[in-house]
């Protein structure tokens, strides 16, 4: 006889992510938008024993796996992505949403180095993940086997197109004297080009906007310039 299915099936955590996001709105739709976005994951024990990851500094990229945490437990089978303009529904299993059956996700970053001075902590950059997040496992990245130019992308063939950003001077009085003005600068403006409004956002240009980036929260608006095109403007930066 077949065996059955596994009906019950349980995950340990393998670790946890810190990252430059301590809220998931604004968190970049997908991996490698915010090349400026840096995060490590931690590894907890027993999990955290340098042998687990020996040779995992020969390889560039990851693959990691992890819960989406902050996300309800329930799922319907229709989701809206933000792609379609958040009214057109599609199957949850033909999309990248983060209200899944079992809420897991998976997200291709950079390697940019180990620390096992204590314990084992990848850093990591071009991240998609909200700080806390737990992963469930990590596997190297395999261009040859992994990269398929071909592949077709269904409603999702290129990247989104960005939008212009700038940041008001007033706004960027807050960034004097930070050590880390210069890539909190750059990840503002990569995480703002991605459009982090609501996609039901038409109409409500006026509406002050927050994202909170590492220990900030930047507050920005929609603005109609000259040529008549929408750019997104910082207003203000805010220490939490």
């Amino acid at each position: 006889m077949p065996t059955p299915p596994c009906n019950n099936v349980t995950l340990t955590p393998i670790g946890h992510i810190e990252s430059d996001y301590p809220d998931k709105f604004g968190v970049p739709r997908q991996p490698g938008l915010a090349d400026a976005a840096r995060a490590s994951l931690v590894l907890t024990p027993p999990f955290d024993d340098p042998l687990t990851v020996r040779g995992l500094e020969a390889f560039s990229h990851l693959w990691v796996t992890f819960l989406f945490h902050l996300s309800p437990e329930r799922w319907t089978p229709l989701v809206r992505p933000p792609r379609l303009g958040g009214n057109a529904r599609i199957g949850v299993f033909a999309s990248r949403s983060t209200h899944r059956p079992n809420r897991l996700g998976q997200s291709l970053v950079e390697l940019e180095g180990i620390d096992t001075d204590a314990g084992v902590r990848l850093r990591l950059r071009g991240v998609d993940l909200v700080d806390g997040t737990p992963v469930l496992d990590i596997k190297p990245y395999l261009p040859w086997v992994e990269s398929r130019p071909e592949a077709r992308a269904g409603f999702a063939p290129e990247a989104p197109a960005s939008l212009p950003v700038r940041i008001a001077p007033e706004a960027q009085v807050a960034l004097t004297d930070r050590p880390d003005a210069a890539s909190l600068r750059e990840l503002i403006h990569q995480v703002l080009a991605q459009d982090p409004r609501p996609a039901y956002r038409q109409g409500a240009e006026d509406r002050i906007y927050g994202v909170r980036l590492r220990d900030v929260d930047v507050r920005f608006r929609a603005v109609v310039n000259d040529e008549s095109k929408t750019l997104l403007e910082v207003v203000e930066i805010v220490m939490m």
